[in-house]
C-alpha cells in the first residue's frame, strides 16, 4: 500500500489561491477516482474538487474558512499498490528514526533507598448516576445534543435544554429524557433558575464561522461602505398603467415565452436612460483616480440564494427585447440558486438592481456593488390612495425607489435627475418600446 498525497489543483482563470468551504469526506473514508470530495471558493465561484485516485482517506489537511495556495497538499490517501506516475510527491515510510523516542526513566539516587512498591489502593465504588431531573453536567455556555424534533418540542414548550439531562450517547437528549423532565416539573423552571411560573431562560448560544460566500459577501460590502461616500435618493413612482401593460402581455404570451415581472421593465428603463447619465454606468478605480464609462449595459440582479447573496449579470441589456431580458433573468436567477452559475456569469456588472420583492418595505439604504457607481433598490408595491388631476381621490400601484450613487462621481442632482428619468419611463410604460431621442413626458 503506497501514500498519495493529493495537492489542490489548478482550477483555472489565473487562480492562485482558494478557500476551503466544505469537505465531503472525512479520514477513514473509501473514494473513487473523479469522487466529489471538496468545494472551493474562487472570487465569487463555488469549484468543485474531485478525487484522482481509488483509495482510502488517512488524513485531510485544512479546515473549511482556510485559505490555501494551489499546489498545497490537502489530502493523503492510502492507494492499493503503487501511486500513479503523476504524483510528485510519495510518502516515505516511517522509520525507527522517526518512531516517537520514550523518555528515560529516572533513576532512583544511588544514596537513597529504593521504596518498596505500596499496594494498588481498591477502586472506589461509582457515584450513583443523577436524577434525570437534575441539571446536566455541561460546562457553562455549551450548546446541548439534541435533534432538531426535540428542540422544536422544547421551544414550544418553552424548555431551555441547557436544564435538561441527556442520557443518550455523548449525552444526546432524548425526546424520553424531554417527558421526564417534563412530568418531573420542568416545564416550570423560572428565569430565576427556580421553580415558579416564569418561562425557562434561554442561555445557549452558537458559534458560526463566517467562510466561503458569506465571507466574500461581509469582505465586498465593509470595503464598498469603507470607500464609497454614499448618497441613497429615494422617489415613488406610480406603476398603475405597468402593472396592467405587464398583466395584459402575460395574458397574450406564447408558450415559449417567460413570464413577465417587474424586473424586466426596470432594466428596460435604465436602458433607455442610462445614455445621459454615462457616470452612473460606470466603474471608479479609487487607486488610479480613473473612472470607466461602460456604453454596454451589463446589469447585475442581486439575488438571495441558499448560499447567500449573488449577482448575476445580463450582458448588453441594451441589446435585448424585454421578452429576452425576462428568460435572462430567470435563467441566471435559477443558476445563482443551484450554485451552478459560471464565473463569467458572476462578474463584470457596470450598474445592478437590487429588489427584496414583496417584503421590500417602504424605503431601503442599498450598498454599492464596488466598483460601481450606482445601484438600484426596488421596495415593495402597495395599493395606496392617491389624488388624481382632478383632486379626486382614488387607489393607485405605487412603489418606491430606493437609489444609491457614488457621491464622488454622481452628483444629488444628476442622481435626480437619472430616477426622474426611469419614473417617467416606468410611468408611461409605452415609451418603453418607442425609439426617439428625445425625454419622455
Amino acid at each position: 500500500m503506497s501514500e498519495y498525497k493529493y495537492k489542490l489543483p489548478d482550477v483555472g482563470e489565473g487562480v492562485v489561491e482558494a478557500e476551503i468551504v466544505e469537505w465531503h469526506i472525512k479520514a477513514g473514508d473509501k473514494v473513487t477516482e473523479d469522487q466529489h470530495i471538496l468545494d472551493v471558493m474562487t472570487d465569487k465561484a463555488t469549484v468543485e474538487i474531485p478525487c484522482a485516485v481509488n483509495g482510502v482517506v488517512k488524513s485531510i489537511v485544512g479546515e473549511p474558512g482556510e485559505v490555501i495556495a494551489v499546489g498545497t497538499e490537502i489530502l493523503v490517501i492510502d492507494v492499493d499498490g503503487e501511486v500513479p506516475d503523476d504524483v510528485e510527491e510519495m510518502a516515505e515510510p516511517e522509520t525507527k528514526a522517526d518512531a516517537p523516542k520514550e523518555e528515560p526513566k529516572a533513576e532512583a539516587p544511588k544514596d537513597e533507598p529504593k521504596s518498596e512498591p505500596k499496594p494498588e489502593p481498591k477502586p472506589e465504588p461509582k457515584p450513583a448516576a443523577p436524577a434525570k431531573t437534575a441539571a446536566p453536567a455541561r460546562s457553562n455556555g455549551e450548546r446541548p445534543l439534541a435533534s432538531p424534533a426535540v428542540r422544536q418540542r422544547a421551544l414550544d414548550a418553552d424548555i431551555d435544554l441547557a436544564h435538561v439531562p441527556g442520557t443518550g450517547p455523548a449525552g444526546r437528549i432524548t425526546h424520553n429524557d424531554l417527558d421526564d423532565f417534563i412530568a418531573a416539573g420542568g416545564r416550570l423552571v423560572s428565569k430565576a433558575g427556580g421553580s415558579g411560573g416564569g418561562k425557562a431562560p434561554r442561555t445557549g448560544s452558537e458559534e458560526i464561522k463566517v467562510i466561503g460566500l458569506r465571507r466574500k459577501i461581509a469582505e465586498n460590502m465593509a470595503h464598498a461602505k469603507r470607500t464609497i461616500p454614499h448618497i441613497t435618493y429615494v422617489d415613488e413612482i406610480d406603476l398603475t398603467a405597468l402593472e396592467d401593460l405587464r398583466a395584459h402581455m402575460n395574458a397574450k404570451k406564447s408558450d415559449d415565452q417567460t413570464k413577465l415581472t417587474i424586473i424586466p421593465f426596470l432594466v428596460m428603463a435604465l436602458t433607455k436612460a442610462l445614455p445621459k447619465f454615462p457616470q452612473a454606468n460606470a466603474h471608479f478605480d479609487t487607486d488610479g483616480s480613473l473612472l470607466t464609462q461602460h456604453d454596454g449595459i451589463h446589469c447585475g440582479i442581486a439575488a438571495a440564494t441558499p448560499n447567500g447573496l449573488m449577482v448575476p449579470v445580463i450582458k448588453h441589456a441594451e441589446s435585448l427585447d424585454i421578452w429576452e431580458v425576462a428568460a435572462e433573468v430567470k435563467r441566471l436567477g435559477d443558476a445563482a440558486k443551484a450554485g451552478k452559475a459560471t464565473k463569467d456569469e458572476l462578474t463584470g456588472s457596470t450598474i445592478t438592481i437590487t429588489s427584496l420583492g414583496a417584503i421590500g418595505g417602504i424605503v431601503t439604504t442599498p450598498v454599492i456593488n464596488h466598483p460601481e457607481t450606482a445601484i438600484i433598490g426596488v421596495n415593495k408595491m402597495q395599493t395606496l390612495p392617491r389624488y388624481d388631476r382632478e383632486g379626486r381621490l382614488v387607489p393607485r400601484k405605487i412603489m418606491n425607489l430606493s437609489s444609491s450613487f457614488d457621491h464622488r462621481i454622481v452628483d444629488g442632482y444628476e442622481a435626480a435627475l437619472l430616477v426622474q428619468e426611469m419614473k417617467a419611463y416606468l410611468e408611461n410604460p409605452a415609451t418603453l418600446f418607442m425609439d426617439y431621442g428625445v425625454r419622455p413626458v
